[in-house]
């Protein structure tokens, strides 16, 4: 693939921030899929705590991106995700205390909202850089979470493993997106010194 030289110092600025916010993001969703995959497997009270954080976490997580890319109102795509975000941990709270298919009801919705969120915010990000993976990302929660909402619907009790790919994905693209970044930053840098 041609990785493009990335130069304009506002370009350059937002992919720096970028590239260090996607590493920390497919951080933290690896090691909730590890605990997932672990601890949350075979305690339920871990894996309810792990399900109400997950969505509190990808609110916190948007809105430092979007304070950090000029603001909430200059970011409506990534407001309205910190919103769903918000409103998502507490319905997961409550669904917890109904059914592990109400649960997985909730985050198929989320999905659905975060994952459009997510494709609008990296088609105005597509000048800063490997937002094709954040776009594809985004489309691909969007379809995932229709399939959780199927699954809920079904008689078979879900568990965490079964949101868990669903993370895994999601920090493969986000590490996608960093190292396209760092490659691109790095070529950059190489060509300001020509």
């Amino acid at each position: 693939m041609n990785i493009p030289v990335l130069q304009p110092p506002d370009r350059l600025s937002a992919s720096q921030w970028l590239k260090s916010y996607y590493f920390i993001r497919a951080g933290v969703s690896l090691a909730w899929v590890a605990a997932a995959f672990t601890v949350g497997r075979s305690m339920p009270p871990v894996a309810a705590v792990l399900l109400v954080a997950y969505p509190a976490w990808d609110a916190i997580a948007n809105l430092v991106d979007a304070r950090q890319s000029g603001g909430l109102r200059a970011n409506p795509s990534q407001a309205l995700n910190v919103l769903v975000s918000a409103l998502t941990t507490l319905a997961v709270a409550v669904a917890l205390g109904q059914s592990l298919n109400a649960v997985l009801g909730v985050f198929g919705a989320w999905a659905i909202l975060a994952g459009l969120f997510q494709l609008v915010t990296g088609v105005r990000r597509w000048k800063t850089g490997a937002q094709w993976a954040m776009i594809l990302s985004g489309a691909q929660s969007a379809l995932a979470g229709t399939i959780f909402i199927v699954r809920a619907t079904g008689a078979g009790t879900p568990g965490i493993t079964d949101i868990a790919p669903y993370a895994a994905f999601g920090a493969f693209y986000f590490l996608v997106s960093a190292v396209w970044l760092t490659v691109a930053l790095a070529r950059g840098a190489q060509a300001r010194e020509a």
